[in-house]
């Protein structure tokens, strides 16, 4: 398996993604975007594209700050986290531009495309998803559900799985009703699944270390989600 960084750009900001593909295997493949939590491009959003270069797919960490920033403290990546949310539009662009890198590569399908995204990276596939972009599906993992721009009737092409932790306190019931209405009016192919037990962050090991009692790893769900995942591009990809 080859890795290596692929620098790509959103207007003056410089992005350094991490990319992850089989040198071995020829001809064009599947492309799988992966948006990282709110902590930047570290090393959960880096193995999980290494394991679906694993699985035959060519993927590609999205770098959501620049520079490939990376941080270690919750308030530090709230605090750009939120600032980054702030402006819909501009925040569906920094996953936007990532997704065109990703295409471009001599190696890619870029007709068979698709996005998977943790916590922050979540809400990315999900902006993405109500936006139109070409992406056959994605999938969110305990990612936020809320949008100031809901999707527009007959908007949505790519098919939806949401992963869901049903005691994640940062995605009340509420939230999870409102998706499920909001991508039906839209006309979606969308599917959630709750996973009782699972609190926010439940697919990364470190999770526990940062002392929130909201985030908690749960390392059945994260096996559990990851094979609802590998299903679900089995079939958009079919």
């Amino acid at each position: 398996m080859k890795t290596e960084t692929l620098n790509y750009k959103d207007g003056d900001v410089n992005l350094r993604g991490y990319l992850a593909y089989d040198e071995q295997k020829g001809g064009k493949r599947p492309g799988i975007l992966v948006m990282p939590e709110a902590f930047g491009l570290g090393k959960n959003a880096r193995s999980r594209a290494e394991r679906l270069a694993q699985l035959g797919y060519v993927a590609l960490g999205g770098d959501p700050y620049g520079d490939g920033i990376e941080l270690n403290e919750l308030p530090e990546a709230i605090k750009l986290a939120t600032a980054l949310m702030e402006k819909p539009a501009n925040f569906r662009r920094r996953a936007r531009v990532a997704l065109d890198a990703l295409a471009a590569l001599p190696q890619v399908d870029s007709s068979r495309l698709a996005m998977i995204g943790y916590c922050m990276g979540g809400t990315f596939s999900l902006e993405l998803a109500r936006d139109g972009a070409p992406l056959r599906g994605i999938v969110s993992f305990h990612g936020g559900l809320s949008t100031q721009l809901p999707a527009a009737a007959g908007q949505v092409k790519a098919r939806i799985l949401i992963c869901n932790g049903a005691d994640d306190p940062f995605v009340p019931a509420a939230m999870v009703n409102g998706a499920a209405e909001e991508f039906t009016k839209a006309g979606a192919d969308w599917q959630i699944i709750n996973y009782g037990g699972a609190r926010h962050s439940f697919t990364n090991p470190e999770a526990d270390k940062l002392g929130n009692p909201a985030l908690s790893y749960n390392k059945l769900v994260d096996e559990r989600s990851w094979n609802a995942m590998k299903s679900f591009f089995e079939e958009i990809f079919a």
